[in-house]
């Protein structure tokens, strides 16, 4: 399917456009002159895009997408027959994990199938989300098996999600080739919306992107082993924290607890756990803090309320603060564990509007006898608790 595109010669094709990933950096391209093809299956996402709203929050994205859309820098497209005679095309398809967190190829695989025919004048192909290492390579050896001449490069993301339009033009881009020209001309695109590029082999780059999310997941569960043990003895992890912090340079980078989730961090680190064939225990480890927390959490509520004749209320269902997007949430982990314990749960989100049986904040804290702080959405450091007890494991409403 394509959108009315008459005449609209692109040069920069995104594959996965309408997605967390793909869709500011499309925007970034198309706010610094580029005219920019959208290429997205998700039709129902990108007809959004195209009334001039964002399908997520993402800020300052709003103002600068209705700009390119008026400036006509913008097309859509589910049909890789978009991708025809495009110079530059940039695959922002993810790599999921199967049931035994191990790395999942099909996207990629199915992306080459449908749109070899269209890539004979394609210059530049860039991989953009992050790839278990040696994928590059892999896709390299992949289009010349099919005669295709496009260079091949890997330049990961690294934003924060919800600040993608900021730190695209802000951060160090790192960028890898599978050739002399490949890291060339990715060094050429990016320079045009930010000013510092780092060059790196392919499979150097794979593993910078896999290590910096893998960091701090190890990170967070370090925080929330601290924060476990020192609610088991009886003590605030947070009093201690500050302690520790006072005026002491050595300890400013310790995070606070709370739960780790999303769409990359786990994901990355089962990825280097596949990679080492289950030879990175640190990986293990920190996924068993981390996923355990909930269960911590759930335990510890059994012990401390009547939860059969309890019904419990869960605020914040994103799996971050200040985010609409639910991927991966241990709030809803947390749910399904209470719903076998509690007479009843109910949840609430300021923001997300994906779930069909949230409930407005107000009502919850009403009709629940005890609360869970699940997402540290700054308003909710603002909510008439009406004297109910609050479990908060962010204690401070937020990471350090």
């Amino acid at each position: 399917m394509n959108a009315a595109n008459d005449g609209f010669k692109a040069d920069l094709c995104i594959v996965g456009g309408a997605g967390h990933v793909g869709l500011p950096l499309a925007l970034v391209f198309a706010g610094k002159g580029l005219k920019v093809m959208i290429h997205d299956v998700n039709t129902a996402a990108w007809e959004i895009i195209r009334t001039g709203k964002m399908p997520f929050m993402e800020e300052g994205a709003e103002p600068l997408l209705k700009e390119v859309l008026r400036n006509g820098r913008l097309a859509f497209s589910s049909d890789p027959s978009a991708l025809q005679g495009v110079p530059n095309v940039i695959i922002t398809i993810g790599t999921p994990l199967d049931e035994y967190f191990n790395p999942v190829f099909k996207g990629f695989k199915q992306f080459i199938e449908a749109s070899a025919p269209y890539l004979a004048d394609t210059r530049l192909i860039v991989l953009r989300s992050t790839v278990a290492p040696g994928t590059t390579d892999w896709l390299q050896r992949e289009l010349h098996r099919r005669g295709l001449k496009a260079q091949l490069a890997f330049c990961p993301e690294r934003i924060v999600q919800g600040f993608a339009v900021k730190e695209l033009q802000e951060l160090p881009q790192i960028v890898s080739g599978t050739s002399e020209q490949a890291v060339r001309e990715a060094t050429e695109l990016f320079h045009l919306i930010t000013k510092e590029t780092v060059p790196l082999s392919p499979k150097e780059a794979e593993f910078a992107k896999i290590f910096c999310n893998v960091y701090r997941y190890v990170e967070f569960a370090i925080a929330n082993q601290f924060y476990m043990i020192t609610d088991s003895a009886g003590l605030e992890y947070s009093r201690i924290l500050e302690a520790c912090k006072r005026h002491y340079p050595r300890m400013q980078h310790v995070p606070g607890a709370g739960f780790t989730a999303g769409p990359c961090l786990l994901k990355d680190t089962m990825t280097m756990v596949a990679f080492t064939r289950n030879q990175f225990s640190l990986g293990h480890a920190a996924m068993m803090v981390n996923e355990g927390l909930v269960l911590y959490l759930v335990e510890k509520m059994d012990r401390q309320f009547d939860l059969p004749n309890m019904t419990v209320g869960l605020l914040g269902m994103a799996f971050k603060g200040e985010s609409d997007d639910t991927r991966a949430s241990l709030s809803y982990k947390l749910k399904k564990f209470l719903t076998t314990r509690a007479k009843a749960v109910l949840t609430a989100d300021p923001y997300v509007t994906t779930d069909g049986e949230l409930l407005p904040v107000e009502e919850v804290i009403r009709r629940s006898d005890v609360l869970v702080l699940c997402t540290p959405h700054k308003r909710y450091r603002r909510l008439d608790l009406g004297g109910k007890p609050l479990v908060d494991v962010w204690s401070a409403h937020g990471r350090a």
